[in-house]
C-alpha cells in the first residue's frame, strides 16, 4: 500500500510519480479544499485503516448507525 498525489486533467486522475499498473485499483479521496497536509499521527492513522480495510476488518454501516441512536 502506498500514498500518491495526482490532479484530474480531461477527467482523468494523473498520479505523480512512479506509474500505476495496468489494471490497478485505487481510492480517491477528494479534499474540499485546495491542499491539505497530513500530519505523521494522521498519515499513520490513514495507513492502519487502510490496511485494516484491506484485510476485511471492517464494521457494517448499519452497525454503525444503530450504535448512533
Amino acid at each position: 500500500m502506498r500514498i500518491s498525489k495526482g490532479k484530474v486533467v480531461g477527467g482523468h486522475v494523473i498520479v505523480e510519480g512512479e506509474p500505476l499498473d495496468e489494471g490497478s485499483t485505487v481510492t480517491v479521496l477528494i479534499s474540499d479544499e485546495r491542499t491539505f497536509t497530513l500530519g505523521d499521527e494522521d498519515e499513520a492513522a490513514l495507513l492502519l485503516a487502510i490496511t485494516e480495510a484491506d484485510r476485511d476488518d471492517l464494521v457494517d454501516g448499519d452497525d454503525v448507525i444503530q450504535n448512533i441512536s
